[in-house]
């Protein structure tokens, strides 16, 4: 039986990770595809022996990992299990992890009837409503079944907003990266519209006042 960790505990137990939008994340470029492809294959032969498996992006020489436990739909310990050991075969080929480089991008779309809009949402995207029940249906979720795209999510509305964008970019990052991406927004001309909710999440404006919200796991765990 897995135990479910907190977002705290999840990323204490897996350092050499990161941890953005539930999911723990290692992304690690190896200076080459080949090198990069003995690399996935190893993970592949841990992957087995545990019997839990990551899911694998490869873009020429660099490898991005994820993991999470698809049956409960949270962070285990079987998350930190595979985790410790897939560290320990990059450690064993002296290549660092590149935070730096994680990024999983949400969009957010405001609305007042959000179950009227969903059903259209998935119909243009290609994407199949979550099942009555699950996490997604009740939380208003559009997730993609194949993780090639965004998470699509509705937010609230109390009220209509025709002054301003009700579509915004929710950007999950590292926790120890997110000031580094807050001072090269506003270095590049953005505004810092509230810091509210920090370490959970920053907002930001472009020059004509689109908003993104800069995100970590911070601050998120019920105290």
């Amino acid at each position: 039986m897995s135990t479910l960790l907190s977002r705290r505990e999840a990323s204490v137990a897996a350092p050499g990770w990161r941890l953005l939008a539930g999911r723990l994340h290692l992304s690690a470029d190896f200076g080459d595809f080949d090198r990069a492809m003995e690399f996935v294959t190893a993970v592949a032969e841990v992957a087995r022996t545990l019997d839990h498996h990551p899911d694998i992006e490869i873009r020429w020489s660099r490898v991005h990992l994820s993991v999470i436990s698809y049956d409960v739909g949270a962070l285990t310990d079987r998350d930190v299990r595979l985790a410790t050991r897939v560290s320990g075969l990059l450690a064993d080929r002296g290549v660092q992890p590149d935070h730096a480089r994680l990024t999983v991008v949400e969009v957010a779309i405001d609305a007042l009837d959000r179950p009227a809009i969903r059903p259209f949402w998935a119909a243009v995207l290609g994407r199949p409503m979550p099942p009555v029940g699950s996490p997604e249906e009740s939380d208003l979720e559009l997730p993609d079944p194949d993780l090639a795209g965004p998470l699509i999510w509705f937010q609230q509305m109390d009220a209509p907003r025709p002054q301003r964008n009700r579509i915004h970019l929710d950007v999950w990052v590292a926790h120890d990266e997110v000031q580094h991406r807050i001072d090269r927004a506003l270095a590049a001309g953005g505004r810092l519209l509230s810091s509210d909710r920090a370490p959970a999440f920053w907002v930001l404006a472009d020059a004509e006042g689109n908003e993104a919200c800069l995100c970590t796991w911070q601050a998120r765990d019920p105290e």
